[in-house]
């Protein structure tokens, strides 16, 4: 089997966008930059009173394994969608990226899942999530000749929600282990950590070497307001982690200690939806190539600086001409 760089789990989620401002969300009773559930009713009522939209193929592994395929690494996705237009829509998304994608759809079930993400003057987003057909991923679904053939895989922390995600999670991890290849996983979401911070510390301990996550996500794990605490209290628990600080640019901590390195500058944010996916993906595509920790860090700043200047998750410029201009 071909070997790739990244192999990703997450939920396989359209992305619906568009412009909106604080009034609105106060309206709607959304919590600004939140990530929230909503039922299919739900889903519908938000859609048909939001602006003019576009429509993505998304998911936070998603749009990471399309930014590593951006770079030009080799990349896999694992992910359900229903048997509808969306899912077409979306299989075909990432397989024209250059992301190999072959999860049996369901049939039957739920319908494809989607993110509603109303995004503020300011750039930021607030997203309401119908998980739909996303969560009927199963351990089932995860290859086991998929896992072995990468050399990183990479957890979506969003899984943690549903039974079968977590037991998705828990079968690559197990896989991944006994084949000697790296987990990586992001926390995704400081929601997803109150709710699972338990469970969450425990798989991070016993089966995952790098965790990604943001300033927000480490202090809510650790129940602290200090960075500098939550940051060496996830430094004793995994080998390597990278903490993004929105502008301030990102921490890296491993064995060698804690590696600061700032932002990419960019002229102007128009939407952060995908900027911490897109770090990922730099990340991780140089940790697969053996770059060091710092390259690894600017990879993942270029690619997050690309994203959020304007809108949708994915690239719009090949990361890979972005990165060899600056000669990374």
């Amino acid at each position: 089997m071909t070997a790739y760089d990244v192999v990703a789990l997450g939920n396989a989620i359209v992305d619906v966008i568009a412009q909106a401002d604080d009034a609105f969300l106060v309206r709607e009773g959304l919590a600004k930059g939140s990530m929230g559930l909503i039922d299919e009713s739900r889903a519908h009522e938000l859609y048909g009173l939001m602006g003019q939209a576009l429509e993505a193929s998304g998911g936070s592994a998603g749009n990471t394994v399309a930014g590593v395929a951006s770079f030009g690494g080799s990349a896999a996705y694992i992910g359900k969608v229903a048997d509808d237009q969306l899912g077409e829509v979306f299989a075909h998304d990432m397989r024209a990226g250059g992301v190999h994608y072959a999860t049996p759809p369901l049939v039957g079930g739920a319908a494809t899942a989607r993110s509603l993400i109303n995004v503020t003057p300011d750039g930021e987003r607030t997203m309401s999530t119908f998980l739909g057909a996303s969560i009927a991923l199963t351990a089932r679904d995860v290859d086991p000749a998929l896992i072995r053939a990468a050399k990183l895989v990479y957890l979506e922390g969003y899984l943690f929600d549903p039974d079968g995600g977590r037991a998705a999670f828990a079968a690559a991890a197990e896989i991944a282990r006994d084949a000697g290849v790296r987990v990586s996983m992001t926390l995704s979401d400081a929601f997803v950590v109150d709710r699972h911070r338990a469970g969450l510390l425990a798989f991070m301990e016993d089966a995952v070497d790098v965790v990604f996550a943001n300033e927000a996500e480490v202090k809510a794990l650790f129940e602290v307001d200090d960075f500098d605490a939550a940051a060496a209290a996830l430094a004793s628990k995994v080998k390597i982690a990278a903490v993004t600080r929105g502008a301030a640019g990102s921490v890296v901590l491993s064995g060698d200690g804690r590696l600061a390195v700032p932002a990419e500058p960019v002229e102007r944010v128009v939407d952060t939806t995908g900027a911490g996916d897109q770090y990922a993906a730099g990340f991780l595509f140089g940790l697969a190539r053996g770059r060091p920790f710092a390259d690894c860090a600017r990879l993942g700043h270029l690619a997050a600086g690309e994203v959020i200047g304007h809108y949708g998750p994915r690239p719009q410029t090949a990361l890979k001409a972005l990165a060899e201009a600056k000669g990374l």
